[in-house]
């Protein structure tokens, strides 16, 4: 059922610590997930920095430290066992390999992430340099890369969760994610996060009244 509803799932050796990763593109619903897995009763490693504003409603979940990967500031995972982290794709190869991770990835439509980003730099007054068919040559150059990481690493286990699907229907995809996860989670509010009417900026192939 798990490759049915999510694709490919790798099952890898055990670590010493497990810690839950949500993954994805920016802008691909890991805000959203991480909401989900907060109600259900994780633990967030975040630092509440960065507050929920009118492109992202519940909150970013976000914990600044995770941008210094890339410099060797990874110390803090020692302390992120059974906990829910949020950790963008690009970052991902930096993680030690001395833990066992359970990775959230999430997968949304190129053109609906490419939307979203032009609506919330608008917002901002800032404008991006690179045309949109540029952008979209690179994400789709980069997630075949990681993925092909990702598949290659023992200490890591992976679920792709179409984010366009959850939200139409996130009962069995959230009893799902529960089941992958391992931990003591409360489905019933997990399944209370996942809101249509801030599916915004749907491609064109799809119905919505909203942008």
């Amino acid at each position: 059922m798990l490759k049915q509803l999510f694709g490919k799932t790798n099952s890898k050796k055990s670590e010493t610590k497990t810690i839950v990763v949500v993954s994805g593109l920016p802008r691909s619903g890991t805000s959203m997930m991480m909401k989900m897995l907060a109600e259900g009763g994780l633990e967030t490693v975040t630092d509440s920095i960065r507050s929920a504003d009118e492109d992202n409603p519940n909150g970013y979940f976000e914990f600044e430290t995770v941008k210094q990967m890339a410099n060797g500031q990874t110390q803090w995972l020692s302390n992120a066992d059974h906990k829910v982290v949020k950790i963008i794709s690009a970052l991902l190869e930096y993680l030690p390999e001395n833990y066992h991770y359970k990775i959230l990835f999430m997968e949304r439509e190129i053109g609906e992430i490419l939307a979203s980003q032009r609506k919330m730099l608008a917002r901002r007054n800032e404008e991006s340099k690179t045309s949109d068919a540029e952008m979209a040559s690179q994400f789709r150059e980069h997630l075949a890369a990681i993925k092909f990481w990702i598949a290659r690493q023992p200490n890591i286990e992976v679920l792709y969760v179409d984010y366009n699907k959850m939200l139409s229907n996130p009962d069995e995809y959230c009893q799902n994610i529960a089941e992958f996860i391992g931990l003591p989670v409360d489905v019933e509010k997990m399944r209370s996060v996942p809101d249509e009417h801030l599916y915004r900026n749907r491609s064109s192939t799809r119905n919505s009244s909203s942008a």
